[in-house]
């Protein structure tokens, strides 16, 4: 796999980044990514009690994570938090030196993270997002399509349609998510102006990762049309096609209001299907990958054949 700027940027073997999954992306999975010559990314939120204290946990993560690598990993930080301002401030005081925003302006923040030499990536949906994330000097955009899993852009733009936009208005680099499983999704996305890949999904099927057993399986066992997008009326979001699914847009379906939507998801339903493995009352986020991927690998083997593959591919189509 070539290198692109992204790999000089974040000093990473191959320009391939872990989704920080809210509930999921702990210092374990992360340091194996990372480790495998990718970026692992964290999550203040992952292996944390129901009701626990982020701000402590992303510190206890960030701990662990240097003791199980030296390379370079990140932090995930979605920016709709009510913590988000006390999180980037733990993540200064670490000084980690990579962070991923999301769901939110990247002004806020960019500026003192840059200051402070961190590496700031910004996940957008749109190209006038990704314009905006370039004005406020972010280093990267990860261009974020329909097909990802979890929380959308309001546009809904499919990723293949969005990268190339972006890629003609903006000059930092460009990174693909959504939609992405293997090394013909890589291929794909680099072919059309970007030169680094996030995976979620592929992910979560992992050894490493700490999703519940069932939640893994309804991954395995989807095919091409078992995701579906709910909440539009809240946050589009793409999630498999379970029981709590099937009630949500019924609900939808009925004209409920964005509150009754909202009593309904009550709190914390990720966490109940993700890390509980309750399909019936939780949500399992799901990108539309989900049907390419047929087998539970450790992280390290899923970085290798993204990365073997990818010649194979090139060979395929050359």
């Amino acid at each position: 796999m070539k290198r692109t700027r992204i790999c000089y940027l974040l000093k990473i073997d191959y320009p391939i980044l872990q989704g920080g999954m809210l509930w999921l992306a702990t210092a374990e999975l992360a340091a194996v990514v990372s480790n495998a010559g990718a970026l692992g990314m964290i999550s203040p939120f992952a292996g944390m009690e129901k009701h626990g204290d982020p701000l402590e946990n992303l510190r206890l993560q960030i701990a662990r994570a240097r003791k199980l690598t030296k390379k370079p990993f990140g932090i995930n930080i979605p920016l709709d938090l009510d913590q988000s301002g006390m999180l980037i401030d733990t993540i200064l005081k670490e000084k980690v030196n990579i962070v991923v925003t999301a769901a939110g302006d990247p002004h806020h923040y960019t500026e003192v993270l840059r200051k402070e030499g961190i590496k700031v990536l910004h996940v957008v949906t749109t190209a006038k997002q990704a314009r905006s994330a370039e004005s406020c000097k972010a280093d990267a955009v990860i261009v974020e399509g329909v097909e990802a899993a979890a929380h959308l852009g309001f546009d809904e733009i499919p990723l293949f349609s969005l990268i190339p936009q972006v890629a003609d208005v903006v000059s930092i680099p460009v990174i693909a998510a959504g939609g992405i499983a293997d090394a013909r999704g890589v291929v794909a996305a680099f072919a059309l102006g970007a030169e680094g890949v996030q995976l979620g999904t592929r992910f979560v099927a992992v050894e490493e990762n700490i999703a519940h057993s069932k939640y893994k399986q309804a991954i395995l066992n989807a095919e091409d049309s078992d995701t579906a997008i709910t909440c539009r009326k809240l946050l589009p979001t793409r999630s498999l096609k379970t029981e709590f699914t099937r009630r949500l847009l019924e609900l939808e379906e009925s004209g409920a209001s964005a509150d009754d939507i909202r009593n309904f998801l009550g709190y914390s339903r990720a966490r109940t299907g993700q890390i509980e493995g309750d399909l019936e009352n939780g949500e399992v986020y799901s990108g539309a990958s989900a049907g390419l991927i047929r087998e539970i690998l450790p992280s390290a083997e899923v970085v290798q054949r993204l990365v073997e593959e990818y010649q194979k591919v090139i060979k395929k189509i050359t």
